[in-house]
């Protein structure tokens, strides 16, 4: 979804490393070149920040990871970066974390001592360079606990307009943990401007997009894999990342670029974005206002669209109680025969 083709890529959380190599791994698969991302980290776990650096080294990738490790919390080691992307998936709902009240990252407000979640969406924006994204996961309550003042962060967040789009996830996704989640993805300009790939004959305009926000619910999507685990399929990612990119977009203007260059493309327009009841919606800042500044998709996607299957209402009912009646009968003999067992065997009244 962030596409992060060229610029500084930083995980202040980043465990062995695992968002970087995805994305160098994306680079490389869209034609781009592994030198031009820049990648920046910090580990507070000495031993994972040693698989980090191996786990980069052995893929040829160069990282700064700074001296040594170290709590973000308790000392930032990349104090003046201005990150393109900032990419993290930090500890949830951490009560266990370092506060110091006038820290200069808490520009919305000061996060609660009992849960690190604004501490770090705060950090993450502290950090983002003017033309940048983030992309983080968070637990869910994220999106609309108004407990010790979250409430009020994430309004001044809104209010300043950095959220670029929430994704609602299915449960069941990570292995570590069973607590729902969802993306955020913030920017600090959502004004018309380009964003270049590896082929910047063609680069993306980005149509202003200034107080709105896209709301994705993808909670009914991915396949169970087994009992307790699920998994998003290429296909699920896609539709995400492509009604992400879609709703971003300015068509017309790329379309003009891509000829412009000698491109040939479709007669009709691709797939221009469009609200999907159940799926997708964009929404202005206030219509989040109303919602008291909940960021939930659930919210404001609305209910899927159920298909007419062409049967007139009183046709449909008379076959339904029909079916219903003929359930209870069948409720009904199984009763007495179960009655029946239970006084052959002693129990019965």
């Amino acid at each position: 979804m962030l596409a992060p083709y060229k610029g500084r890529v930083y995980d202040p959380a980043c465990g062995s490393g695992g968002m970087f190599v995805q994305s160098e791994k994306f680079v490389v698969e869209h034609g781009g070149r592994i030198g031009d991302l820049s990648i920046y980290g910090q580990e507070s776990n000495a031993t994972t920040r040693r698989l980090a650096i191996m786990n980069l080294a052995i893929r040829g990738i160069e990282a700064d990871f700074g001296p040594e490790q170290a709590d973000t919390f308790r000392r930032d080691l990349h104090k003046d970066l201005k990150a393109q992307f900032v990419i993290a998936n930090p500890p949830f709902n951490d009560s266990d974390w370092h506060r110091v009240d006038d820290d200069v990252r808490w520009q919305y407000g000061v996060p609660p001592k009992g849960n690190a979640n604004f501490a770090w969406v705060q950090h993450f924006i502290h950090h983002l360079a003017p033309d940048g994204f983030a992309g983080f996961v968070l637990a869910n309550g994220s999106m609309s606990s108004n407990q010790s003042g979250e409430g009020d962060i994430r309004k001044a967040i809104i209010e300043a307009d950095l959220v670029d789009c929430m994704v609602a996830l299915p449960g069941q996704l990570f292995y570590s943990t069973q607590i729902p989640v969802c993306l955020w993805f913030l920017t600090k300009s959502k004004s018309a401007r380009t964003v270049g790939h590896p082929d910047d004959d063609v680069p993306d305009f980005l149509r202003d997009r200034r107080r709105e926000t896209l709301f994705i619910d993808a909670r009914k999507m991915g396949t169970l894999i087994d009992r307790v685990h699920r998994e998003l399929t290429e296909e699920d990612i896609e539709k995400i990342a492509e009604t992400y990119h879609a709703w971003r977009s300015d068509d017309l203007a790329w379309r003009g670029a891509a000829d412009a260059a000698g491109y040939t493309l479709p007669a009709e327009p691709g797939s221009g974005y469009q609200d999907t009841p159940g799926f997708c919606k964009s929404a202005t800042t206030a219509e989040i206002a109303t919602h008291g500044y909940v960021l939930t998709p659930g919210r404001y996607v609305g209910a899927e669209e159920i298909e007419d299957d062409g049967e007139p209402f009183e046709e449909k009912m008379s076959r339904l109680v029909a079916e219903l009646n003929g359930q209870f009968a069948e409720s009904e003999k199984l009763e007495q025969a179960i009655k029946a067992n239970l006084r052959g065997l002693g129990y019965g009244g």
